[in-house]
């Protein structure tokens, strides 16, 4: 038996990229509309008509949907959690009769079955009766122990652990660590084999869920030896085990209710039966389930947005300035006006991905990193204009206004809520570097050898003689297409014509595959360190998505006669505010600050400007920036309590 690695595995910038390279789903199996989308291919087909459910899982959707509105608006007091900073125990005891744990298992195993799109409805729906009893759903559901063992597990771990997390066990998810975040090539707890066991050690760090939790999954270095593999592995692992500690319960500026912890193991026993997958496939393992997993934080956006729809139209009408109403005043209209058209576009990219999800007939990863990454942004956008409209009540807390007489409108609260998404499951950083490494996969599929300074001369051969095929085959299809023909799209051409959003949609796709070749072209090695650029592409690519889910939720609704005329007005408003949105990106391809950027940064680390620091007391506290994580046994009390 080998001895746990006593320090941080050392790794280049290429090695690290190389380990999440080989955690990439490499095969594209299936069609995917988004990445259709960035090679300059308008695939309407892919999304039009708008796949529905069937009748059989809307109606067990909908009953419980029914049964789940009763509990929050009877059960849980999202006040009460903000100002206790815990979800009661009897909520979530609620919650485990309410069978909220296993929404999306199946009734093979206790859970409700529920589909993609119904998952994410209960979770908007608790969401705004408390973001941290939806964050404690999702996080037990989306990313911890029943989405990776429903996707990898044996049977027998099904069997085993699906039950359990159906009814009576809250699991979470284990891979950050305090030093490690979206560079997982650093990860340093390890599972050291031992018999027919793993003696797991290392601390992770961030653990949503980790200090209740039952189950967990872990994500921890298996060394190579004989006999094994190694590499990063996931397993299930009881919470109770001898040698886990949680050390401490962390407190945020929002979602005040999470139980989130610091989590030590030292010399944890873990059954090889309980690693899912083979070793070294831990990885492979949390980015598919991410696939999926990333759609609940749009959900959760979605329910903001209603929200702050909501408060927005009683505010603005009740309140008066300058001899009318607030929303008769064209700066705040404008405010109004980008909710009401971002919330329908964001409901409509939600649907449409956890539809596409449910039929399991597209590849949704971009898709799903898209929601993700444009709900985020957009939805933390309509917290502040809320908070903006609201002006000093919007600053205000909720219990202050209550306190002297006044509804009590937590806006400030939501802010704080909102601001994570844009970091968990993949800051907004991360995620147009993963969106555009998806996006440029056919270019380096087939060029990718031309441009890495450590390919063989006969290798560049090779991808230039494929590239030459590739490119002369492509290239001009880029050149004209439907969304130059003032007929395009005519059953979008209503009282509302939507056919000219669409015409542009296709239009821009092949000036956005323009652009990336030309970027590619000019930069070929070093277009990965040209972040900035990377950025904008995926911002315009999500901006093209989101107008396209729009337009065909439009005409879903027309279809079913369900506020069709109303529902194209919204899709219209947010198609032009998105395309003044896209050109202003397409400005900043080429005109931008990136390398002057660049500069001031070398100045600042190297101490330059410091002098521009002067004058200010810092109120930091002492101690270093980041925890040591040594393995050993846990110096703290163990504040890990069960909910039973």
């Amino acid at each position: 038996m080998s001895a746990p690695p006593s320090s941080k595995p050392t790794v280049s910038e290429r090695e690290a990229r190389e380990v999440a390279e080989a955690a990439r789903d490499q095969e594209w199996r299936k069609p995917s509309f988004a990445k259709e989308l960035f090679l300059g291919r308008f695939r309407l087909d892919l999304v039009h008509p708008h796949p529905t459910p069937a009748a059989e899982d809307v109606g067990r959707g909908e009953e419980f949907l029914a049964r789940l509105r009763a509990f929050c608006e009877t059960r849980i007091d999202g006040a009460l959690i903000e100002r206790e900073a815990r979800i009661p125990d009897e909520v979530v005891a609620g919650l485990k009769e309410l069978g909220a744990l296993g929404m999306k298992i199946a009734p093979e195993y206790g859970g409700l079955g529920l589909t993609q799109v119904y998952y994410n409805k209960a979770l908007a729906l608790v969401g705004s009766a408390s973001p941290a009893v939806g964050v404690l759903l999702s996080a037990h559901q989306s990313i911890g122990v029943p989405q990776p063992v429903k996707l990898f597990g044996t049977d027998e771990q099904k069997r085993a652990f699906l039950p359990r997390c159906a009814r009576t066990d809250i699991s979470a998810f284990l891979l950050t660590e305090p030093d490690v975040g979206s560079d997982p090539a650093r990860l340093a707890a390890s599972a050291v084999p031992d018999g027919d066991d793993y003696l797991l050690d290392g601390v992770k760090l961030w653990t949503t869920n980790g200090v209740v939790a039952d189950l967990l999954v872990v994500m921890a270095r298996v060394p190579r030896s004989a006999g094994h593999r190694g590499g990063i592995t996931a397993f299930v692992v009881e919470a109770d085990s001898p040698g886990i500690t949680v050390e401490n319960r962390n407190a945020f500026m929002g979602l005040r209710g999470i139980e989130n912890g610091v989590t030590r193991f030292h010399r944890v026993r873990v059954p090889a039966a309980h690693r899912i997958g083979p070793e070294g496939a831990g990885l492979k393992i949390a980015l598919t389930t991410l696939n999926t997993g990333r759609l609940s934080l749009p959900a959760s956006c979605v329910a903001a947005g209603k929200w702050c729809l909501k408060i927005a139209r009683e505010w603005s009408a009740a309140r008066e300035q300058w001899g009318k109403p607030l929303a008769h005043h064209e700066a705040v209209g404008a405010k109004i006006s980008f909710i009401a058209a971002t919330t329908f576009a964001l409901e409509a990219v939600l649907d449409l991905s956890s539809q596409m999800a449910d039929e399991d007939r597209n590849d949704i990863r971009i898709e799903g990193a898209l929601a993700k990454l444009y709900a985020s942004e957009m939805g933390w956008r309509m917290a502040d204009d809320l908070v903006q409209l609201r002006g000093g009540r919007g600053f205000e807390t909720a219990a202050s206004l209550a306190a002297r007489g006044e509804r009590a409108v937590p806006a400030e609260q939501l802010l704080r809520d909102l601001r994570i998404n844009r970091i968990f499951e993949g800051s907004t950083e991360i995620m147009h570097l993963l969106i555009a490494r998806e996006a440029v996969d056919a270019h380096l599929a087939v060029a990718g050898n031309l441009i890495d300074p450590e390919a063989s001369l006969q290798d560049k051969a090779k991808a230039g003689a494929s590239a030459g095929v590739f490119y002369a085959r492509w290239l001009p299809k880029l050149v004209a297409g439907q969304g130059q023909l003032p007929g395009a799209y005519p059953e979008f051409r209503r009282e509302v014509d939507l056919s000219k959003q669409l015409r542009y949609v296709e239009r821009t796709a092949r000036r956005l595959a323009r652009a990336t070749f030309y970027g590619m072209s000019r930069w070929q090695g070093r277009m990965e360190t040209k972040q900035g650029f990377l950025g904008r592409i995926v911002d315009i690519g999500a901006e093209l998505f989101a107008m396209s889910a729009a337009c065909v939720r439009a005409e879903l609704l027309r279809s079913r006669g369900d506020h069709g005329r109303e529902a194209y007005q919204l899709a219209d408003a947010f198609c032009r505010q998105a395309r003044i949105r896209i050109e202003e990106l397409f400005g900043r391809l080429w005109t931008n600050t990136d390398d002057l950027d660049r500069t001031v940064v070398k100045g600042v680390l190297a101490g330059t400007y410091s002098w521009l620091e002067d004058g200010i007391v810092d109120p930091s506290g002492e101690g270093p920036w980041i925890a040591a994580t040594d393995p050993g046994p846990s110096e703290k009390e163990n504040a890990h309590r069960a909910i039973r």
